[in-house]
Formats: C-alpha cells, sequence, structure tokens
C-alpha cells in the first residue's frame, strides 16, 4: 500500500490540470459524478475552476489525495446551504484514480472530510451515491446510514438509467 497526503486544495493551472484529469478518468471509467462520457479536458478544467473558486469564497472544501505529486483522488466537501440548513455538509465528487483504487484513499478522503465539516461546526452529513457501480459499500463501513432509494434519476456516464442512493451521518457533538 503506498503511502499519500491528504490537503486542501486551491486554484493553480498544476491543480486545475490534475483535477480535472482525475475527473476525464473518473468518467472513461464509469464514475457518476455528473457529467457523460465523453468529458472534454476544457470541460472538466472549467467545472474545477469553477468549484475552486467557491472553495476560495469558503462555500466548500476540494480535498487531494497525493502519492507524491501525483494527485490521486479528490472529494468535495459542500459547506454553503440554505439558511435553514447550518448544521450539515454534503459530500460530493469523491474520485479515485482508477490505478489507486482498493488502497484506502477514499477512506482517508472520507474522514478528512468528515473532520474538516466537524471543525466548521456542522453535525449531519449527507451524500448519494449510483445505485449501480456506486460506492455505496464504501460509506457504509464508514457509519453512513441509507435513507432510500430513488429509481431513475441521473443517467450513466456511458447511457442508461441508473438510480441513486441517498445516505447520511450524524458527526462530531451530534454523534455522541
Amino acid at each position: 500500500m503506498s503511502s499519500f497526503v491528504i490537503k486542501p486544495l486551491v486554484d493553480t493551472p498544476a491543480i486545475r490540470d490534475a483535477l480535472a484529469e482525475l475527473l476525464v478518468e473518473t468518467v472513461a471509467a464509469g464514475g457518476s459524478v455528473s457529467f457523460m462520457h465523453p468529458l472534454s479536458l476544457d470541460d472538466a478544467r472549467a467545472f474545477w475552476q469553477d468549484s475552486l473558486r467557491a472553495a476560495a469564497q469558503g462555500e466548500r472544501i476540494v480535498l487531494g489525495a497525493f502519492d507524491g505529486a501525483a494527485l490521486i483522488g479528490a472529494v468535495t466537501l459542500l459547506l454553503k446551504l440554505p439558511p435553514n440548513q447550518p448544521h450539515r455538509a454534503e459530500i460530493a465528487k469523491m474520485m479515485t484514480r482508477v490505478a489507486h483504487r482498493k488502497r484506502g484513499v477514499a477512506t482517508a478522503l472520507m474522514q478528512a472530510a468528515e473532520q474538516l465539516a466537524v471543525a466548521h461546526g456542522r453535525t449531519l452529513l449527507v451524500l448519494d451515491t449510483a445505485e449501480e457501480d456506486g460506492a455505496a459499500p464504501l460509506y457504509e463501513r464508514l457509519g453512513f446510514q441509507l435513507t432510500g432509494l430513488i429509481p431513475d434519476y441521473a443517467l450513466k456516464p456511458h447511457g442508461g438509467l441508473t438510480g441513486t442512493l441517498i445516505y447520511w451521518k450524524r458527526i462530531g457533538a451530534a454523534a455522541a
């Protein structure tokens, strides 16, 4: 198992390019992360530029997992939610390079995101994942509770519909 470092990401051309490559690879491999295959690097860069701009404004945190200088995974913690939901955060865009899967990268990213959510005063985390080929086993191992399934929620990257599974987890003081 290789060692890796988790850290918050800021917008630089190199980070944007690395995130874009990760997103394109994830979509090409069938990852249901809001995009269709084929996804262009330019479109992926534009997405990450907007996402990292929101991070710079404190609306979210984009975490990266690095093996040396190589970005091998990422997850986004959404913090800016409606005024009646200041107690919760949402997990989005959980991605790991195909060659680095099953090595603990996603678990480490999720644990870091949860710690940051607690540090930002959040007591509830929510997320969704594709019914087919999603990360449900990972989220359940990390203590997330399944709320339910919404059938035919989104298109899979290569076409066809998939349902989405909705999960939640109490964190911080609420978990005690």
